[in-house]
């Protein structure tokens, strides 16, 4: 049987150290983070790209491949510890790992983390460790399960299901189209279940996606894994004697974001569009919007009272008072980045201004310190 028990931390709020983040030039040049490495060096620079394409992007195309580029380093300090970013390199002076190889270290080191389990409801268990977040609903109707971890963590995501009960698993709910949530879809899938999202969802796990920076490369996900049911806007479900309400939000996180409101056990999962506790990611490379993070806040807390428990897509279980300081944070970040840059100043400049400062005591202890938050909130703008 799995262990159901309260912890106040989650896959990063107590179990693993702060992340290192790294920051890179227009021409993928390591500038900054806790020391410099072997990273400075194994990365070449692009033949096509020019010194100043940050600074002053001179065409729609340009702009959208530099948001690529920062994006992908983003992503990559936003999900992978530093140490391992480090190790992946070292030895490679001259040539960065093979994207599989690199992959696979990172899907192995990440999906290794444990699970932990903890009771939200009668027939409801949050599930935190190697990935993000996941709900499970479990009853006579069958299991629900809200995202999928990496997987690696499959063998001991089964397990825990087993644990939880014997029903059989029903549905599978993406809360968005990244790997750390939707990895083990196909073997839900093989397992039985129906894989639901929204439609984008779908449509970005079926296209292939490149990570420049440590030249990680996904191709597209197999026909098993994909989504055999979407929904354009919302979507209900009854089992188990709750209410499923699944809402898309508009372009957030990324542009296939949706939350899920277990409307019975008063509990709403939020995926990525909150992340407790720490500055967020939002994958501009696939749609995502630092406005659309407020609205998504903006969205949800009318959905809440006092009692409700929101669910992040990372971090550790929380509620309205955390999903209004969260939103709070955004507003300021967004306000303050886009005075800088309605001043002319490039990402480059706008992180030397150094303007979240004050929040990082607070803000700045997750995956993704301020620096480069400036730069995913200047491309998310």
């Amino acid at each position: 049987m799995v262990e159901a028990r309260e912890f106040a931390g989650g896959p990063l709020g107590c179990a693993y150290p702060f992340w290192d983040s790294f920051i890179f030039d227009s021409e993928l040049r390591y500038i900054g983070g806790p020391q410099r490495t072997a990273i400075e060096t194994s990365i070449e620079r692009p033949k096509n790209m020019k010194s100043d394409s940050l600074h002053k992007p001179t065409s729609r195309r340009e702009m959208l491949r530099d948001s690529a580029t920062l994006a992908g380093s983003a992503f990559l300090a936003h999900l992978f510890p530093a140490t391992l970013l480090r190790a992946s390199t070292a030895g490679y002076t001259q040539q960065a790992p093979s994207p599989a190889d690199a992959l696979a270290s990172i899907r192995a080191q990440m999906g290794a983390a444990p699970i932990e389990a903890q009771k939200l409801a009668d027939n409801l268990t949050l599930l935190s460790g190697p990935g993000g977040n996941v709900v499970v609903l479990n009853g006579p109707d069958g299991k629900f399960v809200v995202d999928t971890f990496l997987s690696p963590a499959w063998p001991k995501l089964r397990e825990t299901l087993g644990g939880i009960g014997n029903a059989p698993l029903k549905f599978v709910i993406d809360t968005h189209w990244h790997f750390d949530h939707t990895d083990n879809n196909a073997p839900l899938h093989a397992a039985g279940a129906t894989v639901l999202a929204h439609e984008n969802t779908k449509k970005r796990m079926s296209e292939p996606h490149d990570l420049p920076v440590f030249g990680l490369h996904f191709d597209p996900s197999p026909a098993d894994a994909l989504p055999q049911q979407t929904f354009a806007a919302s979507h209900n479900l009854q089992a188990n004697g709750e209410t499923l309400a699944l809402q898309h939000f508009a372009p957030a996180h990324t542009d296939t974001d949706i939350y899920i409101h277990f409307q019975k056990a008063n509990i709403i999962h939020m995926g990525d569009t909150f992340f407790n506790g720490f500055y967020p990611y939002i994958d501009s490379s696939t749609g995502g919007k630092i406005s659309g993070m407020i609205a998504a806040a903006d969205k949800v807390l009318p959905l809440a009272n006092n009692y409700t428990k929101i669910v992040p897509g990372h971090g550790p279980l929380g509620d309205k008072t955390d999903l209004a300081k969260f939103r709070e944070m955004l507003v300021t970040a967004r306000d303050r980045v886009q005075k800088l840059k309605s001043a002319g100043k490039s990402a480059q400049e706008a992180v030397a201004e150094k303007p979240f400062a004050d929040l990082d005591p607070i803000w700045g202890k997750g995956r993704l310190n301020s620096d480069l938050f400036v730069q995913v909130a200047y491309l998310a703008l």
